[in-house]
Protein backbone atom coordinates (compact mmCIF):
# COMPACT_ATOMS: atom_id res chain seq x y z
CA UNK A 1 0.00 0.00 0.00
CA UNK A 2 2.85 2.38 0.85
CA UNK A 3 4.43 1.82 -2.57
CA UNK A 4 1.11 2.59 -4.27
CA UNK A 5 0.75 5.84 -2.33
CA UNK A 6 4.33 6.84 -3.15
CA UNK A 7 3.69 6.15 -6.83
CA UNK A 8 0.49 8.19 -6.79
CA UNK A 9 2.32 11.07 -5.12
CA UNK A 10 5.02 10.90 -7.77
CA UNK A 11 2.38 11.11 -10.50
CA UNK A 12 0.67 14.02 -8.74
CA UNK A 13 3.97 15.88 -8.40
CA UNK A 14 4.64 15.24 -12.08
CA UNK A 15 1.28 16.70 -13.08
CA UNK A 16 1.95 19.82 -11.00
CA UNK A 17 5.40 20.15 -12.53
CA UNK A 18 3.97 19.92 -16.05
CA UNK A 19 1.46 22.65 -15.25
CA UNK A 20 4.24 24.92 -13.97
CA UNK A 21 6.26 24.31 -17.14
CA UNK A 22 3.32 25.19 -19.35
CA UNK A 23 2.65 28.40 -17.41
CA UNK A 24 6.31 29.48 -17.37
CA UNK A 25 7.00 28.98 -21.09
CA UNK A 26 4.76 31.54 -22.69
CA UNK A 27 5.34 32.42 -26.36
CA UNK A 28 4.59 35.32 -28.66
CA UNK A 29 1.91 34.00 -31.01
CA UNK A 30 2.27 37.09 -33.19
CA UNK A 31 6.02 36.68 -33.72
CA UNK A 32 7.02 36.90 -37.37
CA UNK A 33 8.61 33.81 -38.88
CA UNK A 34 11.82 35.66 -39.81
CA UNK A 35 12.11 37.03 -36.27
CA UNK A 36 11.52 33.56 -34.87
CA UNK A 37 14.31 32.03 -36.95
CA UNK A 38 16.65 34.87 -35.99
CA UNK A 39 15.84 34.43 -32.28
CA UNK A 40 16.37 30.67 -32.42
CA UNK A 41 19.69 31.06 -34.21
CA UNK A 42 20.84 33.70 -31.73
CA UNK A 43 20.01 31.55 -28.68
CA UNK A 44 21.55 28.42 -30.15
CA UNK A 45 24.96 30.07 -30.41
CA UNK A 46 25.32 30.10 -26.63
CA UNK A 47 24.27 27.20 -24.42
CA UNK A 48 23.65 29.31 -21.32
CA UNK A 49 21.53 31.81 -23.25
CA UNK A 50 19.62 28.91 -24.84
CA UNK A 51 19.09 27.22 -21.46
CA UNK A 52 17.85 30.37 -19.76
CA UNK A 53 15.33 31.06 -22.53
CA UNK A 54 13.81 27.58 -22.78
CA UNK A 55 13.83 26.72 -19.07
CA UNK A 56 12.77 29.89 -17.24
CA UNK A 57 11.35 27.93 -14.30
CA UNK A 58 14.88 26.60 -13.61
CA UNK A 59 16.88 29.64 -14.68
CA UNK A 60 15.59 31.90 -11.93
CA UNK A 61 19.17 32.93 -11.25
CA UNK A 62 21.87 33.58 -13.81
CA UNK A 63 23.89 30.43 -14.48
CA UNK A 64 27.36 30.21 -13.00
CA UNK A 65 30.75 30.12 -14.72
CA UNK A 66 31.11 26.44 -13.91
CA UNK A 67 27.82 25.55 -15.63
CA UNK A 68 29.15 27.17 -18.78
CA UNK A 69 32.55 25.48 -18.47
CA UNK A 70 31.02 22.03 -18.01
CA UNK A 71 28.56 22.48 -20.88
CA UNK A 72 31.32 23.64 -23.22
CA UNK A 73 33.52 20.66 -22.38
CA UNK A 74 30.69 18.20 -22.99
CA UNK A 75 29.29 19.84 -26.13
CA UNK A 76 32.69 20.40 -27.76
CA UNK A 77 33.85 16.80 -27.29
CA UNK A 78 31.97 13.83 -28.72
CA UNK A 79 34.10 11.48 -26.62
CA UNK A 80 34.41 12.65 -23.04
CA UNK A 81 34.32 11.31 -19.53
CA UNK A 82 33.31 14.29 -17.40
CA UNK A 83 33.35 14.35 -13.61
CA UNK A 84 31.78 17.28 -11.80
CA UNK A 85 32.78 17.31 -8.13
CA UNK A 86 30.37 19.98 -6.94
CA UNK A 87 28.72 21.12 -3.72
CA UNK A 88 25.12 20.47 -2.79
CA UNK A 89 22.60 22.81 -4.47
CA UNK A 90 25.10 23.85 -7.16
CA UNK A 91 22.54 23.34 -9.94
CA UNK A 92 24.49 20.48 -11.46
CA UNK A 93 21.53 18.13 -11.96
CA UNK A 94 19.36 20.46 -14.01
CA UNK A 95 22.20 21.00 -16.47
CA UNK A 96 23.55 17.46 -16.83
CA UNK A 97 20.12 15.76 -16.69
CA UNK A 98 18.11 18.27 -18.68
CA UNK A 99 19.73 21.31 -20.26
CA UNK A 100 22.85 19.79 -21.82
CA UNK A 101 21.25 16.59 -23.22
CA UNK A 102 18.34 18.52 -24.74
CA UNK A 103 20.78 21.03 -26.25
CA UNK A 104 22.74 18.12 -27.76
CA UNK A 105 19.49 16.66 -29.08
CA UNK A 106 17.57 19.70 -30.32
CA UNK A 107 20.41 22.02 -31.36
CA UNK A 108 23.44 19.89 -32.27
CA UNK A 109 21.61 16.72 -33.32
CA UNK A 110 24.22 14.63 -31.50
CA UNK A 111 22.08 12.74 -29.01
CA UNK A 112 20.25 9.58 -30.06
CA UNK A 113 20.06 7.57 -26.86
CA UNK A 114 20.35 8.95 -23.34
CA UNK A 115 20.76 6.63 -20.35
CA UNK A 116 20.14 8.29 -16.99
CA UNK A 117 21.32 6.46 -13.85
CA UNK A 118 20.04 7.55 -10.45
CA UNK A 119 20.75 6.32 -6.94
CA UNK A 120 17.61 4.15 -7.03
CA UNK A 121 15.21 3.12 -9.78
CA UNK A 122 12.57 5.48 -8.39
CA UNK A 123 14.95 8.44 -8.28
CA UNK A 124 16.18 7.68 -11.79
CA UNK A 125 12.63 7.64 -13.13
CA UNK A 126 11.88 10.92 -11.38
CA UNK A 127 14.90 12.52 -13.04
CA UNK A 128 13.78 11.13 -16.40
CA UNK A 129 10.32 12.58 -15.89
CA UNK A 130 11.83 16.06 -16.10
CA UNK A 131 12.92 15.54 -19.70
CA UNK A 132 9.61 14.04 -20.80
CA UNK A 133 7.71 16.88 -19.13
CA UNK A 134 9.73 19.48 -21.02
CA UNK A 135 9.24 17.79 -24.38
CA UNK A 136 5.48 17.47 -23.85
CA UNK A 137 4.55 20.71 -22.06
CA UNK A 138 7.25 23.31 -22.72
CA UNK A 139 5.54 25.69 -25.15
CA UNK A 140 8.81 27.31 -26.19
CA UNK A 141 10.41 24.00 -27.16
CA UNK A 142 7.26 22.86 -29.02
CA UNK A 143 6.94 26.23 -30.77
CA UNK A 144 10.56 26.24 -31.98
CA UNK A 145 11.37 22.54 -32.44
CA UNK A 146 7.99 20.88 -32.84
CA UNK A 147 6.21 18.20 -30.83
CA UNK A 148 8.93 15.69 -30.06
CA UNK A 149 7.27 13.28 -27.66
CA UNK A 150 6.10 10.05 -29.27
CA UNK A 151 5.40 7.15 -26.90
CA UNK A 152 6.50 5.39 -23.74
CA UNK A 153 6.45 6.74 -20.21
CA UNK A 154 9.06 7.87 -17.70
CA UNK A 155 7.11 5.91 -15.06
CA UNK A 156 8.12 2.75 -16.95
CA UNK A 157 11.71 3.97 -17.24
CA UNK A 158 11.72 4.76 -20.96
CA UNK A 159 10.17 6.89 -23.69
CA UNK A 160 10.81 7.76 -27.35
CA UNK A 161 10.61 10.91 -29.43
CA UNK A 162 9.00 11.38 -32.84
CA UNK A 163 12.41 11.19 -34.53
CA UNK A 164 13.42 8.00 -32.74
CA UNK A 165 15.59 9.38 -29.92
CA UNK A 166 15.42 7.18 -26.85
CA UNK A 167 15.53 8.21 -23.19
CA UNK A 168 15.76 5.57 -20.47
CA UNK A 169 16.66 5.29 -16.78
CA UNK A 170 18.16 2.79 -14.36
CA UNK A 171 18.84 2.57 -10.66
CA UNK A 172 22.53 2.46 -9.72
CA UNK A 173 23.85 -1.09 -9.81
CA UNK A 174 21.08 -2.39 -12.08
CA UNK A 175 22.26 -4.44 -15.03
CA UNK A 176 22.42 -2.17 -18.12
CA UNK A 177 22.57 -5.20 -20.42
CA UNK A 178 19.49 -4.09 -22.40
CA UNK A 179 21.17 -0.79 -23.23
CA UNK A 180 24.28 -2.64 -24.41
CA UNK A 181 22.49 -5.14 -26.57
CA UNK A 182 20.28 -2.73 -28.54
CA UNK A 183 21.27 -1.83 -32.08
CA UNK A 184 21.38 1.82 -30.98
CA UNK A 185 23.65 2.07 -27.97
CA UNK A 186 23.69 5.02 -25.55
CA UNK A 187 25.74 8.03 -26.65
CA UNK A 188 25.03 10.16 -23.54
CA UNK A 189 25.14 8.53 -20.10
CA UNK A 190 24.72 10.52 -16.92
CA UNK A 191 25.18 9.22 -13.37
CA UNK A 192 23.64 11.76 -11.04
CA UNK A 193 23.87 11.95 -7.25
CA UNK A 194 24.41 8.21 -6.84
CA UNK A 195 26.91 8.26 -4.00
CA UNK A 196 25.71 6.97 -0.64
CA UNK A 197 26.98 6.99 2.93
CA UNK A 198 25.44 3.58 3.55
CA UNK A 199 28.39 1.40 2.54
CA UNK A 200 31.37 3.70 3.14
CA UNK A 201 32.99 1.30 5.59
CA UNK A 202 32.61 -1.67 3.26
CA UNK A 203 35.58 -1.47 0.93
CA UNK A 204 34.38 -4.39 -1.20
CA UNK A 205 31.02 -2.79 -1.93
CA UNK A 206 32.63 0.57 -2.76
CA UNK A 207 35.12 -1.14 -5.08
CA UNK A 208 32.23 -2.89 -6.83
CA UNK A 209 30.51 0.50 -7.26
CA UNK A 210 33.60 1.86 -9.01
CA UNK A 211 33.75 -1.26 -11.22
CA UNK A 212 30.09 -0.76 -12.11
CA UNK A 213 30.99 2.66 -13.56
CA UNK A 214 34.20 1.72 -15.35
CA UNK A 215 32.99 -1.66 -16.64
CA UNK A 216 29.20 -1.98 -16.85
CA UNK A 217 28.34 1.66 -17.56
CA UNK A 218 31.25 2.58 -19.80
CA UNK A 219 30.75 -0.75 -21.54
CA UNK A 220 27.36 0.45 -22.77
CA UNK A 221 28.98 2.72 -25.38
CA UNK A 222 29.49 1.47 -28.91
CA UNK A 223 33.07 0.32 -29.55
CA UNK A 224 33.90 2.30 -32.70
CA UNK A 225 36.55 4.90 -33.44
CA UNK A 226 34.04 7.61 -34.27
CA UNK A 227 31.33 6.59 -31.77
CA UNK A 228 29.81 9.35 -29.65
CA UNK A 229 30.65 8.58 -26.03
CA UNK A 230 29.63 11.25 -23.57
CA UNK A 231 29.72 10.19 -19.91
CA UNK A 232 28.89 12.62 -17.10
CA UNK A 233 29.08 11.99 -13.35
CA UNK A 234 28.13 14.55 -10.70
CA UNK A 235 28.13 14.49 -6.90
CA UNK A 236 29.64 16.26 -3.94
CA UNK A 237 32.80 14.65 -2.55
CA UNK A 238 31.98 14.00 1.10
CA UNK A 239 34.19 11.07 2.14
CA UNK A 240 37.58 9.60 1.39
CA UNK A 241 36.09 6.16 0.71
CA UNK A 242 33.11 7.41 -1.31
CA UNK A 243 32.49 6.49 -4.94
CA UNK A 244 32.94 10.13 -5.91
CA UNK A 245 36.36 10.34 -4.30
CA UNK A 246 37.44 7.07 -5.89
CA UNK A 247 36.45 8.45 -9.27
CA UNK A 248 38.24 11.74 -8.53
CA UNK A 249 41.44 9.88 -7.75
CA UNK A 250 41.06 7.74 -10.87
CA UNK A 251 40.40 10.78 -13.10
CA UNK A 252 43.36 12.68 -11.63
CA UNK A 253 45.60 9.69 -12.27
CA UNK A 254 44.47 9.33 -15.90
CA UNK A 255 44.81 13.08 -16.56
CA UNK A 256 48.30 13.14 -15.04
CA UNK A 257 49.28 9.99 -16.93
CA UNK A 258 48.07 11.51 -20.18
CA UNK A 259 50.17 14.63 -19.66
CA UNK A 260 53.29 12.66 -18.73
CA UNK A 261 53.01 10.38 -21.75
CA UNK A 262 51.86 13.09 -24.12
CA UNK A 263 48.77 11.02 -24.86
CA UNK A 264 45.44 12.54 -25.81
CA UNK A 265 42.83 11.54 -23.24
CA UNK A 266 39.13 12.27 -22.81
CA UNK A 267 38.98 12.75 -19.02
CA UNK A 268 37.60 16.05 -17.71
CA UNK A 269 37.46 16.90 -14.00
CA UNK A 270 35.80 20.01 -12.59
CA UNK A 271 35.75 20.72 -8.85
CA UNK A 272 33.45 23.41 -7.53
CA UNK A 273 33.24 24.34 -3.84
CA UNK A 274 30.49 26.55 -2.47
CA UNK A 275 32.94 29.33 -1.62
CA UNK A 276 36.27 30.31 -3.11
CA UNK A 277 37.82 31.31 0.21
CA UNK A 278 36.85 30.20 3.71
CA UNK A 279 38.15 33.50 5.03
CA UNK A 280 35.97 35.79 2.93
CA UNK A 281 33.23 33.28 2.01
CA UNK A 282 33.23 34.66 -1.53
CA UNK A 283 30.75 32.38 -3.35
CA UNK A 284 31.47 30.48 -6.54
CA UNK A 285 27.94 31.27 -7.70
CA UNK A 286 27.47 34.91 -6.67
CA UNK A 287 24.42 35.26 -8.89
CA UNK A 288 22.58 32.90 -6.54
CA UNK A 289 24.05 33.40 -3.07
CA UNK A 290 26.00 36.01 -1.13
CA UNK A 291 29.03 35.59 1.08
CA UNK A 292 26.81 36.31 4.08
CA UNK A 293 24.50 33.44 3.13
CA UNK A 294 27.40 30.97 3.24
CA UNK A 295 28.83 32.53 6.39
CA UNK A 296 25.47 32.03 8.12
CA UNK A 297 25.19 28.44 6.89
CA UNK A 298 28.74 27.76 8.08
CA UNK A 299 27.94 29.11 11.52
CA UNK A 300 24.66 27.18 11.76
CA UNK A 301 26.15 23.77 10.84
CA UNK A 302 28.76 21.56 12.46
CA UNK A 303 32.10 22.35 10.84
CA UNK A 304 32.60 18.80 9.55
CA UNK A 305 29.13 18.78 7.94
CA UNK A 306 29.70 22.06 6.12
CA UNK A 307 33.05 20.89 4.76
CA UNK A 308 31.65 17.58 3.57
CA UNK A 309 28.51 18.89 1.92
CA UNK A 310 29.69 22.21 0.52
CA UNK A 311 33.49 22.18 0.28
CA UNK A 312 34.25 18.68 -1.10
CA UNK A 313 36.52 18.14 1.88
CA UNK A 314 36.73 14.90 3.84
CA UNK A 315 36.44 15.21 7.57
CA UNK A 316 37.17 11.83 9.10
CA UNK A 317 36.47 12.04 12.80
CA UNK A 318 39.18 10.84 15.11
CA UNK A 319 41.93 9.99 12.66
CA UNK A 320 44.61 11.48 14.95
CA UNK A 321 42.59 12.59 17.96
CA UNK A 322 39.96 10.06 19.05
CA UNK A 323 36.46 11.07 20.12
CA UNK A 324 36.74 9.09 23.37
CA UNK A 325 39.85 11.03 24.34
CA UNK A 326 37.89 14.28 24.58
CA UNK A 327 36.67 14.37 28.18
CA UNK A 328 34.50 16.86 30.06
CA UNK A 329 34.88 17.89 33.67
CA UNK A 330 33.73 20.48 36.17
CA UNK A 331 36.67 22.84 36.50
CA UNK A 332 38.32 23.73 39.80
CA UNK A 333 38.59 27.16 41.40
CA UNK A 334 41.44 28.94 39.62
CA UNK A 335 43.68 29.18 42.70
CA UNK A 336 43.83 25.37 43.00
CA UNK A 337 45.70 24.91 39.72
CA UNK A 338 49.47 24.63 39.75
CA UNK A 339 49.59 27.03 36.80
CA UNK A 340 47.20 28.68 34.32
CA UNK A 341 48.20 29.99 30.90
CA UNK A 342 46.25 32.02 28.37
CA UNK A 343 47.85 31.37 25.00
CA UNK A 344 46.78 33.04 21.76
CA UNK A 345 47.33 32.19 18.10
CA UNK A 346 46.33 35.52 16.63
CA UNK A 347 47.16 35.29 12.91
CA UNK A 348 48.77 38.00 10.82
CA UNK A 349 45.67 38.92 8.82
CA UNK A 350 43.15 40.91 10.79
CA UNK A 351 39.61 39.67 10.10
CA UNK A 352 40.28 37.21 7.31
CA UNK A 353 41.56 34.29 9.38
CA UNK A 354 40.52 32.38 12.45
CA UNK A 355 41.86 33.57 15.78
CA UNK A 356 42.16 31.41 18.85
CA UNK A 357 43.08 31.78 22.49
CA UNK A 358 43.13 28.90 24.95
CA UNK A 359 43.10 29.12 28.72
CA UNK A 360 44.77 25.96 30.03
CA UNK A 361 45.13 25.00 33.66
CA UNK A 362 47.38 22.26 35.03
CA UNK A 363 47.05 20.36 38.28
CA UNK A 364 49.31 17.40 38.85
CA UNK A 365 49.28 15.42 35.61
CA UNK A 366 45.92 16.75 34.45
CA UNK A 367 45.33 19.57 31.98
CA UNK A 368 42.01 21.42 31.99
CA UNK A 369 40.87 23.47 28.98
CA UNK A 370 39.15 26.20 30.98
CA UNK A 371 38.12 28.69 28.27
CA UNK A 372 38.37 28.89 24.48
CA UNK A 373 38.09 31.69 21.97
CA UNK A 374 37.96 30.34 18.39
CA UNK A 375 36.38 32.53 15.74
CA UNK A 376 36.92 33.99 12.32
CA UNK A 377 37.11 37.59 13.37
CA UNK A 378 39.47 40.45 14.17
CA UNK A 379 42.13 40.58 16.87
CA UNK A 380 40.17 43.44 18.40
CA UNK A 381 37.26 41.08 19.06
CA UNK A 382 39.62 38.64 20.73
CA UNK A 383 41.01 41.41 22.92
CA UNK A 384 37.50 42.40 23.97
CA UNK A 385 36.69 38.77 24.79
CA UNK A 386 39.79 38.45 26.96
CA UNK A 387 39.09 41.68 28.85
CA UNK A 388 35.43 40.69 29.38
CA UNK A 389 36.49 37.30 30.75
CA UNK A 390 39.15 38.97 32.90
CA UNK A 391 36.47 41.13 34.50
CA UNK A 392 33.69 38.50 34.72
CA UNK A 393 35.92 35.88 36.36
CA UNK A 394 37.89 38.38 38.49
CA UNK A 395 41.14 37.06 37.06
CA UNK A 396 43.16 39.96 38.47
CA UNK A 397 43.15 38.02 41.76
CA UNK A 398 44.75 34.95 40.19
CA UNK A 399 48.35 34.12 39.28
CA UNK A 400 47.89 33.69 35.52
CA UNK A 401 50.23 34.22 32.58
CA UNK A 402 48.98 35.76 29.30
CA UNK A 403 50.92 34.96 26.16
CA UNK A 404 50.61 34.96 22.41
CA UNK A 405 52.64 33.31 19.69
CA UNK A 406 55.73 35.46 19.10
CA UNK A 407 56.15 36.72 15.52
CA UNK A 408 57.76 39.55 13.65
CA UNK A 409 54.53 41.51 14.08
CA UNK A 410 54.35 41.07 17.86
CA UNK A 411 54.24 44.80 18.56
CA UNK A 412 51.15 45.11 16.38
CA UNK A 413 49.44 42.30 18.31
CA UNK A 414 50.31 43.93 21.63
CA UNK A 415 48.84 47.19 20.36
CA UNK A 416 45.47 45.49 19.75
CA UNK A 417 45.30 44.47 23.40
CA UNK A 418 46.76 47.71 24.71
CA UNK A 419 44.16 49.72 22.78
CA UNK A 420 41.42 47.76 24.54
CA UNK A 421 43.26 48.45 27.79
CA UNK A 422 43.18 52.17 26.98
CA UNK A 423 39.39 51.98 26.87
CA UNK A 424 39.12 49.96 30.09
CA UNK A 425 41.67 51.96 32.04
CA UNK A 426 43.97 49.04 32.86
CA UNK A 427 46.16 46.56 30.99
CA UNK A 428 46.37 42.77 30.92
CA UNK A 429 50.08 41.93 30.81
CA UNK A 430 50.07 39.81 27.63
CA UNK A 431 53.54 39.04 26.28
CA UNK A 432 54.96 37.10 23.32
CA UNK A 433 56.10 33.49 23.65
CA UNK A 434 59.31 32.29 22.06
CA UNK A 435 58.44 28.59 21.89
CA UNK A 436 60.11 26.48 19.22
CA UNK A 437 58.06 26.39 16.02
CA UNK A 438 58.70 23.75 13.37
CA UNK A 439 56.01 22.24 11.15
CA UNK A 440 52.52 23.13 12.39
CA UNK A 441 51.00 19.72 11.67
CA UNK A 442 53.86 17.94 13.38
CA UNK A 443 53.66 19.98 16.54
CA UNK A 444 49.86 19.61 16.70
CA UNK A 445 50.13 15.86 16.24
CA UNK A 446 52.68 15.89 19.05
CA UNK A 447 50.08 16.82 21.68
CA UNK A 448 47.91 13.78 20.91
CA UNK A 449 49.78 11.88 23.61
CA UNK A 450 48.33 14.13 26.33
CA UNK A 451 44.83 13.19 25.15
CA UNK A 452 45.61 9.52 24.58
CA UNK A 453 46.81 9.19 28.19
CA UNK A 454 43.43 10.68 29.24
CA UNK A 455 45.09 13.61 30.97
CA UNK A 456 43.11 16.35 29.22
CA UNK A 457 39.66 17.60 30.19
CA UNK A 458 37.49 20.41 28.82
CA UNK A 459 35.23 22.71 30.80
CA UNK A 460 31.77 21.08 30.80
CA UNK A 461 30.17 24.45 31.58
CA UNK A 462 31.20 25.57 28.08
CA UNK A 463 30.09 22.34 26.39
CA UNK A 464 27.52 24.15 24.23
CA UNK A 465 29.61 27.27 23.70
CA UNK A 466 30.08 27.84 19.92
CA UNK A 467 33.83 28.38 20.36
CA UNK A 468 34.22 25.11 22.25
CA UNK A 469 32.02 23.26 19.74
CA UNK A 470 34.21 24.39 16.84
CA UNK A 471 37.32 23.55 18.86
CA UNK A 472 36.11 19.99 19.38
CA UNK A 473 35.09 19.66 15.69
CA UNK A 474 38.55 20.64 14.47
CA UNK A 475 40.13 18.39 17.12
CA UNK A 476 38.23 15.44 15.61
CA UNK A 477 38.82 16.54 12.02
CA UNK A 478 42.57 17.07 12.25
CA UNK A 479 44.98 15.09 10.13
CA UNK A 480 48.18 16.13 8.42
CA UNK A 481 47.44 18.26 5.40
CA UNK A 482 43.75 18.71 6.26
CA UNK A 483 42.17 21.94 5.00
CA UNK A 484 40.75 23.00 8.34
CA UNK A 485 41.42 25.98 10.63
CA UNK A 486 44.12 24.72 12.99
CA UNK A 487 44.45 27.83 15.14
CA UNK A 488 42.84 26.28 18.22
CA UNK A 489 45.06 23.21 18.10
CA UNK A 490 48.15 25.33 17.50
CA UNK A 491 47.24 27.62 20.39
CA UNK A 492 46.64 24.53 22.54
CA UNK A 493 50.12 23.27 21.68
CA UNK A 494 51.55 26.60 22.80
CA UNK A 495 49.54 26.44 26.02
CA UNK A 496 50.80 22.92 26.77
CA UNK A 497 54.38 24.07 26.20
CA UNK A 498 54.16 27.13 28.42
CA UNK A 499 52.12 25.59 31.24
CA UNK A 500 54.64 22.73 31.48
CA UNK A 501 57.48 25.24 31.65
CA UNK A 502 55.66 27.14 34.40
CA UNK A 503 54.97 24.08 36.52
CA UNK A 504 58.46 22.65 35.97
CA UNK A 505 60.07 25.83 37.25
CA UNK A 506 57.58 26.18 40.06
CA UNK A 507 57.62 22.60 41.34
CA UNK A 508 61.16 21.43 40.71
CA UNK A 509 63.29 21.76 43.84
CA UNK A 510 66.97 22.06 43.04
CA UNK A 511 69.07 19.62 45.04
CA UNK A 512 72.84 19.91 45.36
CA UNK A 513 75.42 17.34 46.41
CA UNK A 514 78.97 18.11 47.50
CA UNK A 515 81.89 16.85 45.43
CA UNK A 516 83.18 14.82 48.37
CA UNK A 517 79.79 13.06 48.78
CA UNK A 518 79.74 12.20 45.10
CA UNK A 519 83.26 10.79 45.24
CA UNK A 520 82.37 8.63 48.25
CA UNK A 521 79.31 7.21 46.33
CA UNK A 522 81.22 6.07 43.25
CA UNK A 523 84.79 5.50 44.42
Amino acid sequence: MAKTNNYQKLLADYDKHCLLIARATSIDINEKHADKLSRIKFNEKDYIRWFEYYFPNYAKKKSAWFHKKLAKAICDNKQIKALMEAYRSSGKSVHIDLGIPLYLYLVKGELHYMLLIGQTDKKAKKLLSGIQAQLRYNHRIINDYGNKYSNGDWAEGEFLTTDGVRFSSLGFGSDPRGAREDAERPDYIVVDDCDSKKHLKNNEIMSEALDFITEDVWGCFDAEDDAVERFVYANNNFHKNSLTNRLVEYFKHKIKEGKEKGRVHNFFHLRVDAVKDMNTFEPNWPEKTTAQYWRNKYEDMPYRSFMREYMNTHIEEGKVFKAEWWQWTKILPYHKYDAIIFYGDLSWKDAACHKSMVCLGKIGRQFHILHVFFRQTSRTQMAQWLYDLYEDKHLSKENIQYMFEGMFAMSEFQNDFDEEGDVRGYYIPIVPSNRAKGDKDDRIEGISGFFERRNVYANEAEKDNSDMVLAKDTYLAFEKGASIPKDFLDALHGAFTEVNVATFVGNFDIQSTSRSSTRKRYF
